[in-house]
């Protein structure tokens, strides 16, 4: 084993599409988990979690052996079964339930955040490690009323974090529809291939996808005018008319829902909208930005966890991940400013203490943070040599912090309240400042 020598500097960097969180990093990503968390909880969703990791077959039941070649994918020694980091929740989510079905009340109403892993080839809004919120609703007899209350749930978010119907859009279609639109423009036996190629067309020259839709029979003129009727339809029941056609009913009683929800304004009916998941069984929807980034996408999937040896379960959900929405709120100047998300998430201090300068107001330092420490009160000092009151008051201000204790002696201290830029009357004796500072418990 070779020794590198004293003077050799290896230069490590963070995994091809990862990233580092510095503090200021991680407390803007601890608002998006935030606002995730609170939208989950007024929509009335319980948080559930599962492991990092899970079995490779899990994955490959629902997808085939294809996927592998997307996800992280590990063996251990000793014959045990191959596993794979999670690329998405999902599949997490129907056994969690499969395995407790009887048990579970109906809907259930689950949310989850945390960490997804895909090895794909990273580019803007998208790496091979992120942070993403799911919403699901499980077990409801009224799909239409679940399809649009986990639409409302992504709505109340984007709409928490500043955005509005100008910024994103909320793009609904129907994989049913489209099965059946596929059926009557000439596609015949399983609409898996017919999806897929929609799935693409965005990506694909228009030639080369009318070739493919040759390839597999599909009138393609035919399907196009169908599916445009299908969005005038639905576009019709988004603003209040009645809809008869039943080949419609579930986008038309999903606009309805959709309307009574005072949502109509967000979302729109787009025929190329299908999903490339193939457990995807109804109601499919993208959460379209600037007319063409996805920051979330879901849809309806009932057949999922049947698949994995639960009972027939409805169950309809989205997935949102953080990177493609913190780009998003930072170009719309909508991400708050590093102070103002420290206080949003209470990681602002509630006093700095700072010496004028003297030694009796020196020596009182160390004790006075370690007692308004003991009162619960979030406090900080500097670590500076200066003494200069000005430098060490603008450290304090630049700390967020709600109160500059400035020590004048061993013996008391003088409080600026620094949210209002106001000092208080008279000086405070330094016993007393842990409950002078304490905030009320209501507060």
């Amino acid at each position: 084993m070779t020794t590198p020598s004293p003077t050799h500097k290896a230069t490590l960097q963070a995994p091809t599409g990862t990233r580092d969180f510095y503090p200021a990093d991680l407390a803007r990503r601890r608002f998006i988990e935030s606002a995730w968390r609170a939208a989950s909880v007024r929509h009335g969703f319980d948080e559930i979690d599962g492991p990092t990791f899970e079995h490779l077959d899990l994955y490959t039941i629902k997808s085939g052996d294809g996927i592998v070649s997307e996800l992280f994918s590990f063996s251990r020694s000793g014959g045990e079964k191959p596993y794979a980091l999670r690329p998405e929740f999902t599949p997490t989510l129907a056994r969690l339930f499969a395995a407790r079905a009887p048990q579970l009340p109906r809907p259930t109403k689950w949310f989850w955040q945390s960490t997804c892993f895909r090895a794909e080839r990273p580019q803007r809004g998208r790496l091979r490690e992120f942070l993403q919120w799911n919403c699901d609703i499980l077990g409801s007899e009224d799909r239409a009323a679940a399809d649009a209350e986990i639409i409302a749930v992504c709505v109340d978010l984007l709409s928490a974090l500043g955005l509005t119907p100008a910024d994103v859009t909320v793009k609904i279609n129907d994989r049913a529809a489209v099965a059946q639109a596929l059926a009557q423009a000439g596609l015949t036996g399983d609409p898996t291939p017919g999806l897929v190629l929609l799935d693409k067309r965005a990506k694909l020259p228009e030639p080369e996808f009318a070739r493919h839709a040759a390839a597999l029979g599909l009138d393609l003129a035919r399907f196009d005018g169908l599916m445009a009727h299908a969005a005038d339809q639905c576009r019709a029941a988004l603003a209040g008319h009645t809809i008869d056609n039943p080949a419609f009913a579930s986008l038309s009683a999903l606009a309805a829902n959709l309307r009574q929800m005072g949502l109509s304004a967000w979302c729109a009916v787009d025929p190329s909208i299908v999903r490339g998941l193939a457990y995807y069984t109804g109601m499919v929807f993208e959460v379209i930005a600037d007319g063409e980034r996805a920051v979330a996408g879901g849809g309806r999937y009932d057949n999922l966890v049947e698949l994995f040896g639960g009972p027939p379960t409805s169950a309809v959900g989205f997935g949102m991940g953080d990177v493609v929405l913190s780009l998003l709120l930072t170009e719309k100047k909508l991400m708050p400013d590093d102070r103002a998300i420290a206080r949003a998430l209470g990681l602002a201090p509630h006093a700095f203490v700072l010496p004028n300068g003297s030694p009796e107001a020196e020596s009182a330092l160390v004790a006075t943070v370690a007692a308004l420490r003991r009162a619960g009160l979030h406090t900080r000092r500097s670590y500076k040599t200066t003494r200069n009151v000005g430098k060490l008051l603008k450290e304090a201000a630049d700390s967020g912090a709600h109160f500059a204790v400035i020590l004048e002696s061993d013996q008391e201290a003088t409080v600026k309240d620094l949210s209002t830029n106001t000092q208080w009357p008279a000086r405070v004796p330094l016993a007393s400042l842990p409950t002078q500072l304490k905030p009320p418990a209501s507060a």
